[in-house]
């Protein structure tokens, strides 16, 4: 089977965004942008085209919001999240939307904004107290962090690796159904790094428990942040190298050997998932 292309990415990062420390003081300067957060949601405005950046600090349009997180540069110009509070009413022509409803509704670029946004809102939400001993923190200035100004813990965003793995079989790809899943969604192999293991380990053990197949000859194909809430997915290839399917009946309730003629509904093209099914069809062994 035909390798990847070295240093395939699918497009939901912010490869456009760059951190500068110590972040900007004025948050209100002429020229920064603005991403209005909810609980999990953005504020998009309507119209032609749709867009969740503001062009101008939200208090201003009748917003009470919490204190901006600064999300990093576009080029010279500051972005920002502002955080609101539940229930809060948006201007006429805004409407909060989930982030993977705006799939297709919104540039790329946008969409990875969007879900950073929300993903560090979050993040300063749940750790405004010290899981230590229970003070207040502060937010820092100089790296995307919170700090216990009295028992000095400092609080990093969490980020969990997962790895998502494609399994062929000459001109056949396993694919797995979820309980969780849409009715007829069937999609590849994917689990959490557990402490102590490695990726390929990972790999091993995630394709084993739920499958009970064997894999080998693994191989990178890219990585994506996936902030729903916090998991970083890291994607490969795999070849089969032995076993029947025997599922778990916990993580899956079914698997089969597909071919490209024959596949089931497979994830929206978001997620990385999706990427790795759509290079396998085209370029993978056996592709047309």
């Amino acid at each position: 089977m035909k390798n990847p292309a070295p240093g395939h990415r699918p497009k939901f990062s912010t490869d456009t965004l760059h951190t500068r420390f110590p972040e900007p003081e004025d948050t209100g300067k002429t020229g920064a942008r603005w991403i209005v957060v909810g609980e999990g949601t953005v504020a998009v405005r309507a119209g032609a085209p749709m867009t969740v950046v503001l062009e101008k600090p939200p208090a201003p349009g009748g917003f009470t919001v919490e204190e901006p997180q600064y999300l990093g540069h576009r080029g010279e110009i500051p972005l920002y999240a502002a955080g609101v509070a539940p229930g809060s009413t948006l201007p006429p022509g805004w409407e909060f939307f989930g982030v993977r409803d705006l799939f297709g509704r919104i540039p790329d670029e946008e969409l990875a904004l969007a879900a950073l946004a929300v993903q560090l809102t979050g993040f300063d939400r749940d750790t405004l107290f010290c899981g230590r001993c229970g003070s207040r923190t502060t937010r820092a200035t100089t790296e995307r962090a919170r700090s216990c100004p009295s028992c000095g813990l400092v609080v990093y965003p969490r980020l969990s690796p997962a790895v998502i793995v494609l399994v062929a079989r000459g001109d056949q790809v396993l694919l797995a159904r979820s309980p969780r899943f849409p009715p007829g969604m069937f999609s590849v192999i994917a689990g959490f790094v557990e402490p102590g293991e490695n990726l390929e380990h990972a790999i091993h053990r995630e394709v084993r428990e739920e499958t009970g197949i064997e894999v080998s000859n693994i191989r990178y194909f890219g990585s994506e942040p996936w902030p729903f809430p916090h998991s970083l997915m890291i994607g490969f290839i795999a070849d089969y190298e032995s076993g029947g399917i025997v599922i778990d009946k916990k993580e899956i309730e079914s698997a089969f050997w597909f071919d490209r003629e024959h596949l089931p509904r497979i994830p929206e093209k978001l997620s990385i998932s999706r990427a790795l099914i759509d290079w396998w069809v085209h370029e993978g062994a056996g592709g047309r």
